[in-house]
């Protein structure tokens, strides 16, 4: 199996993320059942370099699903953002100077999923 750093020079090599790289790169990241800091970093890597392209639609689900996965499906904060997690999230977000639309489309999905959406993300979604 492909390291996250030799995946993501295979994905990028076409600037585009297809459906085959989408379970390509699902397999990789689930491969222990859950989402770790290294894959959640790996993901917004990816989501930054293909921002604004011909991706597919798969992509985002993904993004969404994982991503929402290490934030939600935690020990400490089961099903919240606590504030570590909500830094994290604004920080990776605003990492590009942008929130692209499948960002938009995980807040939009997490402020449906926690009773309450920390501040700062609430302010990404204006």
């Amino acid at each position: 199996m492909k390291t996250l750093e030799e995946l993501k020079k295979a994905v990028l090599a076409d600037g585009v993320i297809d459906a085959d790289e989408v379970q390509e790169i699902e397999k990789v990241i689930y491969a222990d059942g859950k989402i770790d800091q290294d894959e959640a970093d790996f993901l917004f890597e990816l989501n930054d370099a293909v921002t604004g392209k011909d991706n597919h639609s798969s992509w985002t689900d993904l993004f969404i699903k994982a991503v929402a996965s290490f934030v939600l499906d935690d020990d400490g904060s089961n099903g919240e953002i606590d504030a570590d997690e909500a830094a994290y999230l604004v920080k990776q977000i605003e990492g590009d100077g942008e929130v692209d639309a499948t960002e938009h489309a995980l807040l939009v999905y997490l402020k449906s999923a926690v009773d309450k959406l920390p501040e700062s993300l609430e302010k990404l979604l204006k």
